[in-house]
């Protein structure tokens, strides 16, 4: 090889190594609408990370929410997730300054997770949660749902619990297929609680996804908080502003 052949063969190898391997961004948008259709608020969501194996590996999940008020439309929260440690359980950092209501979730050690929750009025609770294999925190049931995508439009259900981190505590849930006539999506899953007790207090969660195993609908209670006693419920329809140049499902 001739000496410019060899610098820039180098140089190409170089780049190789300072990029990320097949790094990947996905990007939507939702606008949440309360159960009489009143616009709530929107969700842009901006999500980094790479492709492993040809399916990508979130990294990196921001999510600003803003007023959809025409006279008001400015972001009034944040939510930072770090997917790094597990996709399940990502590292959550949330801020509501106009209740003056914070949440972080942490792992301090892999079979614990810590709990920091700033609630409306300034007080504050931490708690203390020993971890488990099945624990899905936040969003992580995104990845839980593709993870599972093939069993899951197979008609077969996922057994899993799920951190309620303002009552420092999990729950048994159920992750499995659904039918419901007011959302329209490609395939519909729903997450209920396992408990027969809680069936009767806490309604299911219902998601849509398109044939590519992006979150297109989401209708239950949500993380963004309504006034200082209860958080919205709503329904969220999702628009996809960028894929990443792999695959969402394994």
């Amino acid at each position: 090889m001739t000496r410019t052949g060899t610098t820039v063969a180098a140089a190409i190898v170089l780049a190789a190594l300072a990029a990320p391997a097949s790094a990947g961004l996905f990007e939507f948008t939702g606008e949440a609408e309360s159960s009489t259709g009143e616009a709530l608020y929107e969700e842009r969501h901006r999500i980094e990370g790479s492709c492993k194996a040809g399916v990508f590996q979130p990294l990196e999940h921001r999510v600003v929410y803003i007023r959809r008020a025409e006279s008001n439309r400015h972001p009034f929260a944040e939510k930072r997730l770090d997917y790094r440690s597990s996709l399940l359980r990502p590292v959550v950092k949330y801020q509501q300054p106009d209740f003056k209501e914070s949440l972080e979730i942490t792992y301090p050690a892999s079979d614990s997770a810590a709990i920091v929750w700033q609630q409306p009025g300034g007080e504050i609770k931490q708690s203390n949660l020993g971890g488990s294999n099945d624990l899905v925190v936040d969003a992580g049931f995104d990845n839980l749902v593709r993870q599972n995508w093939h069993k899951l439009t197979n008609g077969e259900s996922v057994k899993f619990r799920f951190l309620a981190p303002t009552r420092g505590t999990d729950y048994a849930f159920i992750l499995e297929p659904a039918q419901n006539l007011s959302i329209e999506a490609d395939h519909l899953v729903q997450i209920r609680p396992e408990s027969l007790v809680l069936k009767f207090l806490v309604d299911p969660i219902v998601l849509g996804y398109n044939n590519k195993g992006a979150l297109t609908a989401y209708s239950g209670l949500t993380n963004v908080r309504e006034n200082a006693d209860q958080n919205h419920t709503a329904t969220i329809h999702y628009e996809v502003n960028n894929y990443p140049e792999c695959d969402l499902i394994p």
